[in-house]
C-alpha cells in the first residue's frame, strides 16, 4: 500500500453475504469519502465497539430505529415528488447508487465487481444499463486514442 492509498475497513456483525465471507474487508476509498467519514467521527464519535452509528442510548441500531432514520433522511434530502417516489426507498439503494456511478464515472467493471465485492458475471446482469450507458463515452476514447495514433503518424 503506497502512502496515497487510503483504506476504510468495512466490517459486518456477522458472515457477509451468501458466500460465507470474513467479518470485514479493507477498501480503498476515495479522499473526499475519507474526509466525510473523519469529520463524521471527529462531530459524533463512534460506538465503543467502533461503529460509526449507534442508538440514542449507545447501544446497536434496531430495524425500527434505522428505518425511521433513514425516512426522517429521505424527507429532509429529496424533493417532495421524489420523496413520494421510490427512489432511495431503502438503505441498500446506496449501494445500487454507488456501483451505477463508479460504472458510470469510467471505473473500470473488474475494479467496480471487486469493490462491490462481487464477480463480473453479477455486474453485467444487474448494472447492464450503466455500462450500456458507457458504450458512447467508450467510443469516445477510442476515436481520440486513434486520433492520436493518427496525428502522431503525420509528423
Amino acid at each position: 500500500m503506497s502512502r496515497s492509498d487510503v483504506y476504510v475497513f468495512f466490517s459486518a456483525p456477522g458472515p457477509i453475504g451468501s458466500r460465507g465471507q470474513k467479518m470485514g474487508r479493507p477498501e480503498p476509498t476515495p479522499p473526499v469519502l475519507v474526509r466525510l467519514v473523519r469529520e463524521h467521527v471527529k462531530e459524533f464519535g463512534t460506538a465503543e465497539d467502533g461503529r460509526l452509528f449507534r442508538a440514542a442510548q449507545g447501544g446497536r441500531l434496531l430495524s425500527k430505529e434505522y428505518g425511521e432514520a433513514w425516512k426522517a433522511a429521505r424527507l429532509a434530502a429529496l424533493t417532495e415528488s421524489d420523496a413520494a417516489s421510490p427512489l432511495a426507498d431503502v438503505p441498500y439503494s446506496l449501494r445500487h447508487a454507488g456501483v451505477s456511478l463508479w460504472l458510470e464515472s469510467g471505473v473500470s467493471p473488474a475494479e467496480v465487481a471487486r469493490r462491490a465485492g462481487h464477480g463480473i458475471a453479477v455486474l453485467f446482469r444487474f448494472y447492464a444499463k450503466a455500462i450500456h450507458r458507457n458504450q458512447a463515452r467508450a467510443n469516445q476514447q477510442i476515436q481520440q486514442a486513434l486520433d492520436a495514433i493518427n496525428e502522431h503518424d503525420d509528423k
